[in-house]
């Protein structure tokens, strides 16, 4: 698992890229509300804005952490939008991507740098 400067943290499964928001983002957050995932075949560069998540205190994009084609959306999350805050690096991903490019993946922080960063905030 890798994470961005962002809060989102994304995961290789074979040639599929998972991505979602990190426990500190949901925490930050607080009750999450509503999301809006991506349509499947968008494609986004990295940085580009992947999803929406709206909470009590604020609505916020989720940027894609890497190139690639959206292949498919938790379209379970726009019943149960509180599964971003109960398991939000599990059941609470939003988009799975293809064609990642593992170079841009392999540049995102590891665990132990994200939570180095985190420190610093």
């Amino acid at each position: 698992m890798r994470f961005t400067k962002d809060h989102e943290w994304i995961e290789l499964e074979g040639g599929i890229a998972v991505v979602g928001i990190t426990a500190y983002a949901a925490q930050q957050l607080g009750d999450v509300v509503f999301v809006e995932v991506p349509e499947v075949g968008k494609t986004v560069k990295a940085g580009d804005a992947l999803a929406v998540v709206e909470s009590v205190k604020a609505a916020s994009d989720v940027y894609a952490p890497v190139s690639g084609e959206v292949v498919e959306a938790n379209a379970d999350l726009a019943d149960a939008p509180d599964t971003v805050n109960a398991a939000p690096e599990a059941a609470g991903w939003f988009a799975k991507l293809k064609g990642v490019d593992k170079g841009e993946y392999e540049a995102l922080m590891d665990r132990p740098a994200y939570e180095q960063f985190l420190d610093t905030l």
